[in-house]
C-alpha cells in the first residue's frame, strides 16, 4: 500500500514524532511492568499444601544444642544462651497452622467458644491478605497470632533476603489487621525438637535476632492425614497431668475431622481438670513477652502488603476473565471462518454462479502516487494494458520530488494521463482524480500494486448487481522471498482475504484496500468522498458506502500483486498507521457499530480490534501458567489454539490456490511475527487514546514486485 504525506515535506518535523513516542514507551513500560508486578505478586502466594509434619529423613543434629534437643518446644534464642520452656500440668496450648482459612477457622473458633477454650494461630501472610477480618476475629475472641511464613516454604532452602521477606511481611500483615506485633513463630514443616538439624537450628539462630520465639509441639495430632477424629483425641491427649503444646491445623485441606475431635478433646480434658491457654500464657511469669503492640512502620508496611495482593488478586481475576473473552472470540471466529469462509468459496465457484450479465462499461483507475518512481512504471503498465475494455489510468502526482511523473510520462501509454497537483495526502490526490475521471465505474490502486490482466475485468463484474457499490479485490503479497515476506504473505491470506470472504458472507467489509479498489460513482457521492481526517481513508470510505445503503463485496478472482514492507521498522510503521486508522475509522463511525447498521459491523469490532488487543492475553496467561502454576493444561490449550490456527491457514491458502509450501514457517510467525503485531496494536491504542494524531510517513520500495507467471 502506498502512503502518503500528511503535510507537505517542508512542514515536516521528524523530531517531533521521536519525542512523542518517548511517553508513550514510558507508559507501556510502566503497565507492562505493573502487570508483570502483579503476576509475581499471585505467583509468590502458592495453593500447593505440604503437610508441616511431612517426613525430610535422617539429617545430622550435632550441631543442635542439648538444652533445644530435649528442652521445652518454646525455643528461646534471642540471647546468648538458648532457653526452652514447657506449659505447666494440665494445661494445654492448642496451635493451629495454615491459616486463616474461611471455610474451616471459623468453625474452630466456634467450638474454642462454646467451650471458653483460648488457642494460638501460626497464620500465613498469604492467607492473613485475604482475610484480615477474619485475623482480626480471632484476637477479638481472645486468641493468639503467630508467625508461620508469607508462602510456606522450606526457610532453610532459601537465601536470607528471602527468608527476611517471608518472616518480616507476614508480622506486617498480621500488626495492620490486629494491631499486635507477635514474636512467636513457628516453621514450616516443624513439629517436636528432636527433628531439629543443623540447618534449622542455624535458621532459628536469625528469627531469634529478629525477636522471634520459636514455638514447636510437645504432640502431633497428624489430622493433615485425617486419620478420623478417635486418632487425633488420641494423639493430642497428654500422658497424666503433663502440659503440652498440641499441633493442629485449620487450613490446608478438610479440616471436618479436626473439628469433630477438637468439639469432644476440649470438654474430655477439661473434665481431667486442664485449662486451655495462648502460647503467650504458657510463658507469663518465666518468659519474654509475646504479643506487644504493632509499631506505625508495621501497620503500614502490612496495609501496603494487604493492598498489592488486592489489586494483584483482582487483577489476575480480570486477566483470567479478560482471557476467557479472547478465547470465546477466537473460538467463535475460527468456527465462523472455516463455516462461512468455506461456504463463500464454494457458492461463487459453483457452475451456476454469476453476479448478472457481463459488465462492460468503461473504467476509470485513479492511481495517487507521492515518490513512487521506483514502482509506479510497472504498475501503470499492467494497468495500461488491462484486458477490460475501455480503461482510462489518471495518475495523480502528488508533489513529488523524484521524477515520478516523468516516469509514467516515458512510458508512452496512449490511455493514461498525469495529473500533477499540490501536496494534500492521499485522499485528497484519490478526490482529485474522481474528479478527472470520465467513467462511471472508478478503481483505485496504489503505485506499488501490479495486476494480473483480467484483474480489471474481473473487479467490476459485481456491479452487475445494481446494490453493489463496491468492490474488494485479492490483493496478494508479491514480495514474499525471506522470512518477513513469507509472514506477511500468510497474514494477507489468512488475516485479511480469508476474513473478507467471512465479513462478505455478513455484509460488513470493513475495507476496501487502497490496493486494488472498485466504486460506482455514485456510491462515492452517497459516501461523501474520501475524507482526510482519518489515516486510513480506504476503511472510512467503505464504511461511509455501507452506510449509504451500498452493498461491499469481496471478488477473489480480482488479483493484484503488492509490495510488503523488506524491514521491521517500515513494516512497524505501516502496521501501526493502519491500526491507528482503523481505529479512527471505526470511531468515527461509532454509532454505525452501535446500532449494527450494516449489521455484521460489530463483528468487524470484535474480531478485528478487540481480539487483537486481547490476544496476548494468551500468550502470557500461558507462559504464567505453565511456568508459575504448574498448569500443564495452559500448554495444551496453547497448542490446541496453534493447532486450529494450522487447520484456519490450511484452509485459506487452499481456497486462495495458494501452495501450502510457506507454511512451515507459521509455528515461527505465531511466537514472533505475532508478538509483534500486538505491540503495533498496543502502541497504536494508547495514540489513540491520547488523542494524538499521526502523519502520512513514506515507505522504502524496491519495485521487485511483477505479476508471477501462471
Amino acid at each position: 500500500m502506498s502512503v502518503y504525506p500528511g503535510t507537505r515535506p517542508t512542514e515536516q518535523a521528524p523530531a517531533a514524532p521521536r519525542r512523542r513516542l518517548l511517553p508513550r514507551a514510558l507508559v507501556v513500560f510502566v503497565l507492562l511492568a505493573a502487570l508483570v508486578n502483579m503476576l509475581m505478586v499471585e505467583a509468590s502466594i502458592p495453593s500447593l499444601y505440604i503437610p508441616d509434619s511431612a517426613p525430610r529423613g535422617v539429617r545430622p543434629y550435632d550441631a543442635v544444642p542439648a538444652v533445644v534437643h530435649v528442652g521445652g518446644p518454646i525455643i528461646d534464642l534471642t540471647g546468648p544462651e538458648p532457653a526452652t520452656y514447657r506449659a505447666p500440668p494440665k494445661t494445654i496450648a492448642l496451635t493451629f497452622d495454615d491459616g486463616p482459612d474461611p471455610a474451616w477457622t471459623p468453625q474452630i473458633l466456634d467450638v474454642l467458644r462454646h467451650h471458653q477454650a483460648h488457642a494460638t494461630f501460626f497464620v500465613l501472610g498469604s492467607r492473613v491478605v485475604r482475610n484480615t477480618d477474619l485475623t482480626r476475629r480471632i484476637t477479638d475472641e481472645g486468641h493468639e497470632i503467630g508467625v508461620h511464613t508469607f508462602t510456606h516454604p522450606r526457610l532453610t532452602a532459601l537465601p536470607a533476603w528471602r527468608q527476611g521477606f517471608e518472616l518480616s511481611t507476614t508480622r506486617s500483615v498480621v500488626a495492620y489487621a490486629t494491631g499486635r506485633a507477635s514474636t512467636l513463630y513457628r516453621p514450616p514443616y516443624s513439629s517436636t525438637n528432636d527433628a531439629l538439624d543443623n540447618t534449622d537450628v542455624a535458621a532459628l539462630r536469625d528469627t531469634g535476632l529478629d525477636g522471634l520465639l520459636t514455638v514447636l509441639s510437645d504432640l502431633d495430632s497428624e489430622d493433615w492425614r485425617r486419620p478420623g477424629a478417635d486418632t487425633i483425641i488420641r494423639r493430642a491427649t497428654p500422658r497424666g497431668d503433663a502440659g503440652a503444646v498440641v499441633l493442629m491445623h485449620d487450613a490446608g485441606g478438610d479440616r471436618s475431622q479436626t473439628i469433630a475431635a477438637l468439639d469432644r478433646l476440649i470438654p474430655q480434658l477439661q473434665q481431667r481438670g486442664y485449662r486451655f491457654v495462648t502460647v503467650s500464657e504458657t510463658l507469663r511469669g518465666r518468659g519474654p513477652v509475646t504479643d506487644p503492640p504493632a509499631t506505625t512502620a508495621q501497620t503500614l508496611r502490612g496495609g501496603a502488603a494487604v493492598a498489592m495482593v488486592g489489586i494483584a488478586d483482582v487483577t489476575l481475576r480480570l486477566l483470567w476473565l479478560l482471557l476467557l473473552i479472547a478465547g470465546v472470540l477466537f473460538a467463535a471466529r475460527t468456527l465462523m471462518v472455516l463455516i462461512l469462509a468455506v461456504q463463500h468459496a464454494h457458492r461463487r465457484r459453483t457452475p451456476s454462479w454469476s453476479w448478472g450479465p457481463p459488465v462492460t462499461d468503461p473504467v476509470s483507475i485513479i492511481v495517487p502516487a507521492f515518490n513512487e518512481a521506483t514502482t509506479i512504471a510497472p504498475a501503470v503498465r499492467s494497468l495500461a494494458l488491462s484486458a477490460h475494455p475501455g480503461v482510462e489510468v489518471i495518475v495523480i502526482d502528488d508533489a513529488s520530488t523524484d521524477g515520478t511523473a516523468q516516469v509514467v510520462e516515458d512510458q508512452k501509454l496512449g490511455n493514461v494521463r498525469v495529473i500533477s497537483v499540490p501536496s494534500g495526502g492521499k485522499a485528497s490526490a484519490l478526490n482529485t482524480g474522481t474528479g478527472f475521471a470520465h467513467h462511471d465505474l472508478i478503481v483505485m490502486v496504489d503505485a506499488d500494486t501490479v495486476v494480473e490482466p483480467d484483474a480489471i475485468h474481473r473487479l467490476v463484474q459485481p456491479f452487475a448487481d445494481p446494490r453493489v457499490g463496491a468492490v474488494s479485490g485479492n490483493v496478494k503479497v508479491g514480495n514474499r522471498h525471506g522470512l518477513l515476506g513469507r509472514w506477511q504473505h500468510i497474514e494477507y491470506v489468512i488475516g485479511f482475504n480469508l476474513d473478507r470472504r467471512l465479513y462478505d458472507t455478513l455484509g460488513c467489509i470493513p475495507t476496501v484496500p487502497g490496493a486494488l479498489g472498485a466504486f460506482r460513482r455514485t456510491a462515492l457521492h452517497d459516501a461523501g468522498g474520501l475524507h482526510t481526517d482519518t489515516l486510513a481513508e480506504d476503511t472510512d470510505l467503505t464504511i461511509a458506502v455501507h452506510r449509504a445503503g451500498w452493498r461491499v463485496v469481496f471478488e477473489d478472482a480480482a488479483r493484484a500483486w503488492t509490495e510488503a514492507p523488506t524491514g521491521l521498522r517500515q513494516l512497524w510503521r505501516q502496521r501501526y498507521r493502519w491500526s491507528f486508522g482503523t481505529m479512527q475509522a471505526l470511531w468515527k463511525h461509532r454509532r454505525a457499530v452501535l446500532t449494527g447498521k450494516p449489521p455484521g459491523l460489530p463483528f468487524v469490532v470484535f474480531f478485528t480490534v478487540l481480539l487483537p488487543l486481547l490476544a496476548p492475553l494468551i500468550d502470557i496467561m500461558t507462559v504464567y501458567g505453565a511456568v508459575f502454576l504448574d498448569r500443564p493444561e495452559a500448554v495444551w490449550g496453547w497448542l490446541a489454539m496453534m493447532a486450529a490456527q494450522t487447520v484456519t491457514a490450511v484452509v485459506a491458502f487452499r481456497l486462495d490456490h495458494e501452495p501450502a509450501t510457506p507454511l512451515w514457517t507459521l509455528p515461527l510467525q505465531q511466537v514472533f511475527y505475532r508478538q509483534l503485531m500486538y505491540l503495533v496494536l498496543i502502541h497504536s491504542a494508547l495514540t489513540a487514546f491520547s488523542g494524538q494524531r499521526l502523519h502520512w510517513q513514506k515507505l522504502r520500495r524496491t519495485g521487485e514486485v511483477a505479476v508471477p507467471m501462471k
